[in-house]
């Protein structure tokens, strides 16, 4: 029997500073992006998806009716290193752009870029268009100078971030490359097994097919 989890809850709303929030806010639709950098952390780090799909408690809470709330989940196992393939960022921008959103939440601002061009598009545009963004730290108004100065330093982070665990990943390889370690991509018809010896695909079929190729 599988072991039902809980439902993973988030700081109360009463701890935002709601007052920035009006009702020509909540004439629009709260958009709650959720966001994954690849396929393994969409299959092996639930919990991280369980939060961020909890923001449209958050958005309820805010005062935001359940029918006025979006959830914008393209973008599983999407690196956020560009907007390129990403069709759900894509989205929220251009609705932003046609002033359907009155706010945007996610729970943090790596979710939604790790590219300081793509991030200050997204700001330009909230505070063009009067459109509020919220994260697990606060809500912020990106038309005042303050919350736009903090918003710029969480979006120059999170870049930073991304290149600190690029170079972190290129040492790794570099290091296993010396040690004569690295398997990048192996041929079709040949498996690395446990031990890290390269050997023959076990399966016959995969042998006698790639046989075929050659001999014909």
């Amino acid at each position: 029997m599988s072991e039902t989890l809980p439902t993973p809850t988030l700081p109360s709303a009463g701890l935002l500073p709601t007052g920035k929030i009006r009702d020509r806010h909540r004439d629009r639709h709260a958009v709650v992006y959720v966001r994954q950098s690849t396929v393994r952390q969409v299959q092996q780090h639930q919990e991280s998806a369980r939060l961020q799909y909890a923001l449209a408690d958050r958005a309820r809470q805010l005062g935001w009716h359940p029918s006025q709330v979006v959830v914008i989940d393209d973008d599983m196992g999407r690196s956020a290193a560009s907007t390129l393939d990403r069709p759900g960022f894509q989205r929220l921008v251009a609705e932003v752009g046609l002033g359907h959103v009155g706010l945007v939440l996610g729970i943090e601002v790596s979710r939604l870029a790790r590219s300081c061009r793509d991030w200050h598009q997204l700001l330009e545009m909230c505070a063009l268009f009067d459109t509020l963004i919220a994260d697990a730290d606060g809500l912020y108004d990106p038309a005042t100078y303050n919350d736009r100065l903090l918003l710029g330093l969480k979006g120059t982070m999170s870049e930073a971030e991304l290149h600190i665990l690029k170079a972190r990943m290129h040492e790794g390889r570099r290091a296993k490359a010396v040690r004569g370690e690295l398997v990048i991509g192996l041929p079709r018809g040949f498996v690395q097994r446990p031990s890290g010896e390269v050997a023959l695909d076990p399966d016959e079929q995969v042998r006698s097919t790639i046989r075929l190729v050659f001999d014909v």
